[in-house]
């Protein structure tokens, strides 16, 4: 069971994650990073829906883990997409390298606080 602290700390480790996002696009007055945002903010999203479509009834039988590993393969393709998109920019120029280093760790702090919220709040069901 999380509580309070648990809360405080997430949000604590969230508000890094896009201070350091910003700060990568503000410093150097080019807001490209800030799609790094936008990727790790959806990138839960198929995981989510897959898993609640896949999700058997009382009264439907189980059915394949199909719909679940492509939840999870689109999950991961928007991962590696934002931690590949700064790395593009940076080698194509269109941003600098510490924008590039600075936007994939606040991104990534971003990812692995709503993963670690899901973990920490994920309802149990009793029957």
């Amino acid at each position: 069971m999380a509580g309070l602290k648990t809360i405080i700390a997430l949000s604590f480790v969230l508000a890094i994650g896009f201070l350091l996002v910003i700060l990568s696009s503000a410093l150097w007055h080019n807001y490209f990073p800030l799609l790094v945002v936008a990727t790790y903010v959806v990138a839960p999203l198929p995981n989510w829906l897959c898993g609640h479509a896949a999700n058997p009834d009382d009264f439907m039988e189980s059915s394949g883990s199909g719909i679940v590993d492509f939840g999870r393969f689109l999950t991961g393709f928007l991962v590696v997409m934002g931690i590949a998109l700064p790395a593009l920019l940076a080698h194509c120029a269109i941003i600098q390298t510490p924008a590039m280093v600075m936007s994939i760790i606040g991104g990534l702090l971003i990812y692995g606080t709503i993963i670690s919220f899901t973990l920490f709040f994920q309802e149990e069901a009793e029957f």
